[in-house]
C-alpha cells in the first residue's frame, strides 16, 4: 500500500507525512502539518497549521451508531476542524461534527465523537473517551482512563483526574421516560474531580470545588467545597491558596 492524496487536496510543500497515509477529498491541511504512518483523513476535515498527526490515527471519520442505538442521524455531520498547533496522537479517533482549539492535545489511543467542542490548550489524556455532544473548556486537563459521557460540560482549567467516571442516565437504558432526564455533569470553572470518582447523572460541580479521589457524587456540590465518600458529603472549604485567583497560583 502507498498513501493516497485525492485529487482535490492541495498539499502545502512544508507539510511531513509518513507511509500508508490516506487523506480523503477535500481535506485541508495547514502549514508545517505532519502526519505519521497509516493516517486516515477523511473528507472535509480541516487541520490547522503546525498540527501534528501520530501513527494510525483516524481523522474526521462519520459516526454510524448500531441498529439498537438510540441515536439517529440522516444527514452526514459537517467536518471536522482542528486548530492550529494540536497534537493528535497515535491510534487516537476524531469524529466529524467536532472542533478541537489551538494549541491542543488528543492523546494515544483517545476518542472524541461528534458533535463535540473542545477549547485551545486542552488536554484529552491517553485512552480518553470523550462521547457525542460533549464540551470541553480552555485549559481543561482530562487524564488517563477517564470517560466523558455524552451530555457532560466541562468547564475552563477544569482537571479531570484518571479513570473518572460520569453517567448520565439514572435508568440504564430502561423505559422510555430516561429519554427526558438523560443528562451528563456539569463541571464549572476550576473544579477538580479525583482518580476514579463517580459523578451521577446531572450533578452540577461547583466553580473550584474538590472532589476526593473514589467519592461517589449523588448531589451537586457547592462551588469552594472538598466533598468525599460514597456518597460524597462536604467535609471542609477548598484553601484559598489553591484558588484560581491566588495571587501564587500560576493558573490564574
Amino acid at each position: 500500500m502507498s498513501t493516497y492524496i485525492h485529487e482535490s487536496v492541495a498539499v502545502p510543500a512544508s507539510v511531513a507525512m509518513g507511509e500508508n497515509a490516506v487523506i480523503l477529498a477535500g481535506v485541508e491541511l495547514g502549514e508545517d502539518v505532519a502526519l505519521g504512518h497509516n493516517v486516515v483523513i477523511h473528507e472535509g476535515t480541516k487541520l490547522g497549521p503546525g498540527t501534528v498527526v501520530g501513527d494510525g490515527a483516524v481523522v474526521g471519520k462519520q459516526p454510524k451508531p448500531p441498529k439498537t442505538s438510540t441515536l439517529s442521524y440522516s444527514e452526514p455531520f459537517t467536518p471536522l476542524v482542528v486548530g492550529e498547533g494540536c497534537t493528535i496522537g497515535s491510534g487516537a479517533v476524531l469524529y466529524a461534527g467536532s472542533t478541537i482549539g489551538d494549541n491542543s492535545m488528543v492523546a494515544d489511543l483517545a476518542s472524541v465523537r461528534e458533535n463535540c467542542k473542545i477549547g485551545d490548550y486542552a488536554l484529552i489524556g491517553r485512552g480518553v473517551c470523550v462521547e457525542n455532544s460533549v464540551t470541553v473548556g480552555d485549559y481543561t486537563k482530562v487524564q488517563s482512563n477517564a470517560y466523558i459521557t455524552a451530555y457532560t460540560v466541562l468547564e475552563e482549567r477544569v482537571f479531570i483526574a484518571p479513570c473518572v467516571v460520569t453517567t448520565n442516565d439514572n435508568f440504564m437504558g430502561r423505559t422510555e421516560k430516561r429519554f427526558k432526564s438523560i443528562k451528563g455533569a456539569h463541571v464549572k470553572r476550576g473544579a477538580r474531580v479525583g482518580g476514579n470518582a463517580i459523578l451521577l447523572p446531572g450533578i452540577v460541580i461547583g466553580e473550584e470545588a474538590f472532589i476526593a479521589a473514589g467519592s461517589v457524587v449523588t448531589k451537586d456540590v457547592p462551588a469552594k467545597k472538598l466533598v468525599m465518600g460514597a456518597p460524597a458529603k462536604v467535609v471542609r472549604d477548598v484553601p484559598d491558596d489553591e484558588l484560581l485567583t491566588a495571587k501564587n497560583n500560576s493558573l490564574s
